[in-house]
């Protein structure tokens, strides 16, 4: 069986769901465990990701 698609269009709500912080400069700041090691300075760093909207920051050590 094949997975059946919903055909209405997302409401304004859903499209802008958590967004709204975001630009308002309140993000959600989560660690990206990923990338801890800045190459080029070869120093440590934490590199922070925002949860809602994808946005990301970094702090040199």
């Amino acid at each position: 069986m094949a997975d059946i698609l919903p055909f209405r269009r997302p409401s304004a709500k859903d499209k802008h769901k958590g967004n709204t912080l975001c630009r308002h400069g309140h993000h959600k700041w989560e660690v990206d465990k990923a990338k801890q090691f800045d190459v080029k300075e070869g120093k440590l760093v934490t590199v922070y990701r925002c949860s809602r909207c994808g946005k990301t920051r970094v702090k040199a050590h």
